[in-house]
């Protein structure tokens, strides 16, 4: 339970509005942004890698889906460079994104999808910026959540308690690390 916790690519919120923390903090492109955040979410709309945050003010970051639509490699190692700015001594950053390694063929079905990432690339990153690799799960969350079956509380929270079936559907890696 971090204090104070960034989402840098907040999209819908879908993450930020849960997490139980004393500060959080949102940032998107979208100017949309404000809609859907909680009451209690700081907002800031713009380019995460230009957010007008002070440094190592952050327990917490948590990245969900970002990476692969950046530019380049180098854009990629900017990003974490400016997260690692951004963490306090001894907070985490979580990445979560399509895992190219297990889902090739579906992963250009996005069509902003633009850098191809495994989890091994993820990792390198984060070692290159001098964080501390805590956990990866290379395979976690199904590539997508669109199928035949509902994507509900109940279902989501039967699968995460079941690691066996990572194993079988994960297509999405999820890293921790540690400034």
């Amino acid at each position: 339970r971090p204090e104070k916790i960034l989402d840098p690519a907040a999209g819908q919120c879908e993450f930020i509005n849960f997490v139980p923390s004393l500060e959080r903090y949102a940032c998107d492109l979208s100017i949309n942004l404000k809609n859907y955040a909680q009451e209690g979410v700081h907002c800031i709309q713009g380019n995460a890698l230009n957010l007008p945050l002070e440094k190592e003010s952050f327990d917490a970051i948590f990245v969900s889906n970002f990476l692969e639509h950046l530019h380049s490699p180098e854009e990629a190692a900017e990003f974490m460079r400016k997260m690692r700015e951004l963490l306090k001594v001894g907070g985490k950053i979580c990445i979560m994104g399509p895992n190219y390694k297990y889902c090739a063929r579906e992963y250009f079905d996005c069509a902003d999808h633009r850098l191809i990432l495994g989890h091994l690339a993820v990792e390198e990153l984060l070692y290159s910026e001098y964080f501390k690799l805590v956990k990866t799960h290379d395979k976690f969350l199904p590539f997508s959540f669109r199928s035949r079956l509902p994507a509900n509380k109940y279902t989501v929270k039967a699968y995460l308690n079941m690691p066996l079936a990572w194993k079988i559907l994960g297509k999405q890696f999820l890293i921790l690390a540690e400034k």
